[in-house]
C-alpha cells in the first residue's frame, strides 16, 4: 500500500445512506469504489442466508479492499466494511470467525465515517432492521470501532449536507 493512500470505511445501520455517500465521495474524489456485495449478493440468493454465505461476503470485501488499495490512488472508499459483517455473524449465528476479528485487526482504515440514524429506514426486499432494531445495530456498530480504536466521525443531515459534512472529515485527513 502506498503510504499516502488514505482508507475511509463507510458504515452505519441499514438506511443511511452509505451506499449513497460512497457513491458520491468517489465522484468527488474522483477514485474508483465498489457498491456493497453483500446487497446484491442476499438479494439474488434471497434472504435464506447461510453462515457460510457471510463467510462468503467477508472474503469478498477483502478482496475488494486489497484490489482497491493496490490501485494507488491517493483515497479509497469502502462502501461498508468487515465490521459490520462481523456484528452480523453475531446477531444472526451467534458467532465469529476467528479470521474475520483478525482481519478487522490487521487491516488499516484512516476514518469511519459512520452515517447517522437521522435519515428514515425505508423497508426493502434485503433490509430486516428498521426501528428499535436499526438503532441498537447502530450503537453496536459504534461500540466496535471504538473497542478496535479506529478514528471515526459521525456523519449526519440530508442529501447535500450529509455529503458535505462528509467531505469535511475525509478532507481534515490531507491536512
Amino acid at each position: 500500500m502506498n503510504q499516502s493512500t488514505k482508507i475511509i470505511a463507510i458504515t452505519g445501520a441499514e438506511s443511511t445512506g452509505k451506499s449513497t455517500l460512497a457513491e458520491q465521495l468517489g465522484q468527488h474524489y474522483k477514485v474508483p469504489f465498489e457498491p456493497e456485495f453483500a446487497r446484491d449478493y442476499v438479494r439474488e440468493i434471497g434472504n435464506r442466508y447461510t453462515f457460510s454465505d457471510v463467510e462468503f461476503i467477508a472474503r469478498k470485501q477483502i478482496e475488494q479492499y486489497n484490489k482497491l488499495v493496490q490501485a494507488g490512488h491517493k483515497l479509497v472508499i469502502l462502501d461498508t466494511w468487515l465490521l459490520i459483517t462481523k456484528v452480523w455473524f453475531d446477531v444472526v449465528f451467534k458467532k465469529v470467525p476467528d479470521w474475520v476479528e483478525e482481519s478487522i485487526r490487521n487491516t488499516p482504515v484512516d476514518l469511519f465515517l459512520v452515517c447517522d440514524t437521522d435519515l428514515p429506514w425505508v423497508a426493502d426486499d434485503v433490509r430486516e432492521n428498521g426501528g428499535e432494531e436499526r438503532l441498537k445495530l447502530q450503537t453496536r456498530y459504534l461500540n466496535e470501532i471504538k473497542n478496535y480504536g479506529f478514528q471515526y466521525k459521525i456523519i449526519s443531515g440530508a442529501a447535500a449536507e450529509r455529503t458535505q459534512n462528509a467531505i469535511s472529515c475525509v478532507n481534515g485527513l490531507f491536512d
